[in-house]
């Protein structure tokens, strides 16, 4: 449970902003965190972008391929934090959790269990039960997917500084399961050769969206209940003035993070 918990709701991203900036945001508040900040509960969306892994980019044929996204209007980027590659849009929702880390003693198993409950929980007034566990085929797979009937529509992630850490989440809603697995692999088949073996194998069938696999209406709804969950796990919600993440940093750092990741 929180003691102290402050809720960030970003505006949609539109199409031609830079999805890095999301992650640069959260970077920077990172960092506050980690000198007293209170813990942060980031909501975000972008209309039209690709994210991929570290693991991602160094494919033979990433740059090419993510240079060509972007000149037909795809942004992308690669991301500090864990994982493989997502396809974003409005109906995909991004939620991180900031929290200190000052004794570097945090349990990341715990943690990845905390937001598994906090997604599942959400569910809740649609009355549909999601289980964690990978599920094979699905994009950016791992141990903490979280699934209904077998078919993935969440994914978790982490990433640690010096005395603070995020655990992030995707989680699709309103998209086509089944579309967004075709994206995704249509990047992997363009970027990766023959002789690579080392990406997610993307299969169809095994992602969907909690419109199609739960009757949520709409990410707006599946947002408002998740942030209901929140609240009720904070002993105190701060609702003052979002924190200060002064612009200059946040450009700063998206630089920082492209020389840092997105090179070969």
């Amino acid at each position: 449970m929180f003691e102290e918990l402050q809720i960030v709701e970003s505006p949609l991203m539109r199409s031609t902003e830079d999805v890095l900036a999301a992650f640069a945001w959260e970077e920077v508040l990172c960092k506050q965190v980690g000198l007293g900040h209170r813990p942060v509960a980031h909501l975000w969306r972008h209309e039209n972008a690709l994210v991929i892994g570290l693991r991602d980019r160094r494919l033979k044929g990433a740059e090419k391929v993510l240079r060509a996204y972007e000149e037909a209007g795809l942004v992308t980027c690669v991301r500090p934090s864990g994982g493989a590659a997502v396809k974003l849009t409005p109906g995909v929702v991004n939620v991180s959790l900031i929290m200190p880390n000052p004794d570097h003693a945090i349990n990341i198993h715990d943690d990845f269990k905390r937001m598994v409950s906090y997604i599942q929980e959400a569910l809740l007034p649609w009355g549909i039960e999601a289980k964690a566990g990978e599920i094979e085929g699905a994009f950016c797979p791992g141990d903490y997917d979280v699934s209904i009937a077998g078919r993935k529509f969440c994914g978790i992630a982490q990433r640690r500084l010096a005395k603070a850490y995020l655990i992030t989440a995707f989680i699709i809603v309103e998209d086509d399961g089944d579309e967004l697995a075709a994206e995704v692999r249509n990047f992997y088949d363009a970027a990766a050769s023959e002789t690579e073996e080392h990406f997610p194998q993307v299969q169809q069938g095994t992602m969907g969206g909690l419109r199609e696999l739960a009757g949520v209406p709409s990410s707006e709804a599946y947002m408002e209940s998740l942030v209901q969950v929140l609240r009720q796990k904070a002993v105190h919600v701060y609702n003052g003035a979002q924190p200060d993440v002064p612009k200059e940093e946040v450009e700063k750092m998206i630089i920082t993070l492209r020389e840092r990741y997105d090179r070969d």
